[in-house]
């Protein structure tokens, strides 16, 4: 240790040591370090969550309790569908099996089915689309998913498309 260490150490430790009164301390929020829309709540972590797609341009995200999942259609099957019109959201209590019908969804254009990716219990349906179906035109793989499914096989998840792979399909077509 050098001399000039020795010598400060204590002064620095008696002065980190003293109590100030609240009111001297500056509050400042942690998101000022941050540049602006980086800060996120850790309500709902992606990182717990598992979101794959298939072919037919679906996705599933699966809830980090590996049970229950939510439905919807990406991107790439709104913009295609165009502006949509209705969506018909299946009856809770509906047992699907992978590849079967969990929904329909119409535009201007043509109307779809929404398979399901994976089989299980449909838990409930998006309500907000009963009321505003055009809301899956804003916001297709967030807040405008079809379906909550309680899952029968988790493991049929892994059968399914990666992000990557997912977008290696929209390429070819």
């Amino acid at each position: 240790m050098s001399a000039a260490a020795r010598f400060i150490r204590p002064f620095a430790s008696r002065a980190l040591a003293q109590k100030l009164p609240l009111s001297s301390v500056r509050r400042v929020s942690p998101a000022i370090g941050f540049p602006r829309g980086t800060v996120r709540s850790f309500s709902q972590s992606t990182f717990l969550q598992v979101k794959k797609y298939t072919e037919s341009h679906e996705w599933i995200e699966l809830a980090d309790d590996g049970k229950t999942a939510k439905i919807g259609i990406t991107e790439y099957a709104a913009k295609s569908l165009g502006d949509v019109v209705y969506v018909e959201l299946p009856e809770p209590g509906t047992e699907v099996g992978a590849g079967e019908p969990v929904g329909a969804v119409e535009s201007v254009k043509s109307a779809s089915d929404v398979l399901s990716p994976v089989s299980g219990t449909v838990t409930k349906g998006n309500e907000v689309l009963s009321d505003k179906a055009k809301f899956i035109n804003e916001s297709p793989e967030g807040e405008a998913w079809i379906a909550e499914i309680e899952v029968s096989d988790a493991s049929e998840v892994d059968g399914l498309l990666d992000l990557k792979a997912y977008k290696a399909t929209i390429d070819e077509e």
